[in-house]
């Protein structure tokens, strides 16, 4: 008989092992004197970022979205005086449903102050240890982990060298329009599947994948996004920046991410200028990091699948 489709998808001992998880993570950040803040789900303003699309409302018959993270305002607490904190709530992106993604999901993101990529990488290993029960943590930088598994450089290979890598060990039935089109086909396609069960700590990207993080020389001379991600098994589950506080840099890439938005068609909305507003006021040098909670409770539970680890997703809500 076919399931009733009221009943949750996720099992009971699952959705306790949740409830326990995030019990367990809002004792670490006590811990730690990190604050638990709450900031709007509903907003004025839209992601500009190319790759994300925001969920629209109306609100008051005024055109609304919901928040595809926490970060921006959480980052106007931290330009107001606020001190560390961190966010364990819902979080909302338009197209985004699969095996491992909902619309709706549940995102925990934090800030230190005075730190930066590196030293708040070593608490997401720190973390993500205590939750998982689990020993081994390697970082690498990108570099060194493209030049592992496929012998090339990933900061100074030329857009030829990367399609010829992508033809050699891929097998895709389109030709990749650009270099960074190359190199994420090569991290999800290649090197994610290859990752060892442990947690696996990726830092310096290259600079055309800076987000909102800032961009320095490394020890090479080359330009690089002082960004992380951390993985476990070759599941990506969280992305750190040693954020921007340069007011006119950020509203450059918010203004690069809307020419972009238009010139490949898509909706180009309203973004944060508050942000931009409170890097001017004089956001103190902090670091942050967002992490995917639904992918962590699969982990935890040996899910395959996220709607093992969540009672309602979309097709039920």
């Amino acid at each position: 008989m076919a399931d009733a489709l009221w009943r949750p998808t996720a099992p009971l001992d699952n959705l306790r092992r949740r409830a326990t998880l995030l019990a367990d993570i809002r004792r670490f950040f006590t811990e730690r004197d990190v604050l638990e803040v709450e900031v709007p789900v509903l907003s004025r303003r839209a992601t500009s970022d190319p790759h994300i699309e925001s969920i629209s409302a109306d609100c008051s018959g005024d055109r609304a979205y919901l928040a595809t993270s926490p970060e921006f305002g959480l980052k106007r607490l931290v330009a107001g005086g606020f001190g560390d904190c961190y966010y364990l709530g819902k979080a909302f992106r338009d197209g985004e449903a699969g095996g491992r993604h909902n619309p709706e999901f549940t995102m925990l993101e934090w800030y230190r102050l005075g730190w930066d990529d590196h030293r708040l990488m070593i608490e997401v290993g720190e973390l993500l240890s205590r939750l998982l029960k689990i020993s081994r943590v390697c970082s690498y930088s990108y570099r060194a982990l493209f030049l592992q598994m496929l012998g090339l450089d990933p900061h100074r290979a030329t857009f030829a060298e990367l399609k010829a890598c992508v033809t050699e060990h891929l097998d895709i039935s389109f030709e990749p329009a650009g270099r960074d089109e190359c190199l994420d086909l090569l991290m999800s396609h290649y090197i994610e599947p290859r990752m060892s069960s442990g947690i696996t700590l990726l830092y310096d990207f290259p600079a055309s994948q800076a987000a909102l993080a800032r961009v320095e020389e490394d020890e090479q001379g080359v330009p690089v996004a002082r960004r992380f991600e951390a993985y476990v098994g070759g599941m990506e589950l969280a992305n750190g920046y040693w954020e921007l506080t340069d007011a006119a840099e950020q509203l450059r890439r918010f203004e690069a991410d809307q020419r972009y938005r238009e010139a490949h068609g898509r909706p180009v909305r309203p973004f944060e200028e508050r942000l931009v507003e409170a890097l001017v006021a004089g956001m103190p040098d902090c670091a942050g990091v967002a992490l995917g909670v639904d992918r962590l409770v699969m982990l935890a539970c040996e899910a395959e699948r996220i709607d093992q680890v969540v009672a309602f997703p979309i097709d039920r809500a």
